[in-house]
Formats: structure tokens, C-alpha cells, sequence
């Protein structure tokens, strides 16, 4: 398995209130594949009191335990907080 396959099933997770995949959202800080069986993640979600983000969490261990991983660490960090790219406000249009 490598990063890329991973990627794309990130990008196929909206988050809900903005309508943009998590990974381009630059929610995702890391990822590490520890074995062909294991996989961590750091993430973030744009506010620390995000209502949805228990179910994209349940969303990404979904989808990467699809792609053959047993186990799958996902930590939450709000450090650094999350803040939009420049690229990412032009597109979002704030």
C-alpha cells in the first residue's frame, strides 16, 4: 500500500458544512503506514467543537479498512489550529 491510494480515499470524504474533501481542507497533518497492516493518521477538524467530526473519523477508518488495513490510528490534534491556505480561501471565495 502506498500514500497515494490512501489519499485518494481521503478525497472522497466531504466534510459536511464546507463541501470540500478533508485532505484538500489540509485537515490531514500525517500520514504514517506503520506495516501493511496498520496505519496513523494526524487530523484536525476546522474547529475543535466540529458536530461532524465523529463521523468523518468513522468515515476514514471505513474507507482505509477497505483498502486492507486492520488497524487503523487516527489522533486528533488542534496544534497547530487549523487555518484555510490562501489557495483554499480563494477557492472557498472568503
Amino acid at each position: 500500500m502506498n500514500k497515494e491510494k490512501i489519499i485518494e480515499q481521503l478525497k472522497t470524504i466531504m466534510d459536511p458544512e464546507i463541501s470540500v474533501d478533508i485532505y484538500t481542507l489540509g485537515l490531514v497533518y500525517d500520514i504514517n503506514i506503520v506495516s501493511d497492516d496498520h496505519v496513523f493518521l494526524l487530523l484536525t477538524y476546522t474547529t475543535p467543537a466540529c458536530p461532524f467530526g465523529s463521523i468523518m473519523k468513522q468515515q476514514i477508518e471505513d474507507k482505509l479498512r477497505a483498502l486492507g488495513f486492520g488497524k487503523v490510528e487516527i489522533e486528533l490534534t488542534f496544534d497547530p489550529p487549523w487555518k484555510p491556505s490562501p489557495e483554499l480561501r480563494d477557492m472557498l471565495g472568503v
